[in-house]
């Protein structure tokens, strides 16, 4: 039962996580623009990976989507490979969850399930990784241009995608090892249980015996054993 609470709390981090990872796609605010030392604010300014947007006083916002995937700078483009590779290993990683845990019907015996879920974790720790990777990337170079004084254009501080990006990489990365342990324990449970019960049964029969020395003297060729005992060539082993 232990075992088991322990997958679904594995898959209910895991999962969580991915989700998390995947709605930073689609999030608008991975930078907004900076307000400092600025006294009068006419447009706020901001874009992800995928569009650069621009909103002015009244709340109306133009959008562009970035014209050209060659001619983008090289961090949005390793930060949308990575963010695409996360989730994509977080879809695999809950499909193997999915058959890898106890608790479901397909998956094979008991040590295919484990090998399964192994797996599965291995997934969402790459998944976390990759989606840990590409925010950290995205955000390095927003700080290294904010706090550059020879940087003139406009600065940006870090939006809210990011802070949801990490939180889900986490997330990921927990529900996978708490995934690759459970290998572990289920081995250490399939091997630990015959080791137990060969110990058990040797010292029930070990302690079973006793050992009575043959005694000639006074003792007839036909004398009959003990009650409970055989008869050796120099002792009587008995039963207790």
């Amino acid at each position: 039962m232990n075992h088991r609470i322990h997958e679904i709390l594995a898959f209910i981090f895991s999962t969580s996580g991915w989700v998390l990872v995947s709605s930073t796609l689609p999030t608008d605010y991975w930078k907004v623009s900076s307000l400092d030392g600025t006294v009068i604010t006419t447009a706020t300014y901001w874009s992800n990976l995928w569009k650069t947007c621009v909103t002015d006083s009244t709340g109306v916002s133009n959008c562009k989507d970035f014209p050209s995937m060659l001619a983008l700078d090289g961090y949005i483009q390793a930060c949308r490979g990575l963010m695409i590779s996360a989730v994509c290993l977080g879809f695999f990683g809950s499909i193997f969850a999915l058959v890898g845990m106890k608790c479901t019907k397909i998956g094979g015996s008991d040590k295919s399930k484990a090998r399964i879920a192994c797996s599965a974790g291995v997934f969402f720790i790459l998944s976390g990784l990759c989606s840990l990777s590409a925010c950290s990337i995205y955000a390095q170079r927003i700080t290294s241009e904010f706090f550059d004084p020879m940087f003139v254009a406009q600065k940006y501080e870090l939006g809210a995608a990011l802070f949801i990006g990490w939180a889900g990489s986490v997330l990921c990365v927990v529900g996978g090892v708490m995934f690759c342990f459970s290998i572990a324990s289920n081995f250490s449970k399939r091997y630990a249980s015959p080791i137990s019960s060969h110990l058990l049964k040797h010292l029930q029969f070990t302690t079973s015996i006793r050992v009575l020395p043959y005694i000639p003297t006074g003792l007839p060729h036909n004398t009959v054993s003990p009650p409970g005992c055989k008869t050796l060539t120099k002792m009587y082993m008995c039963d207790k």
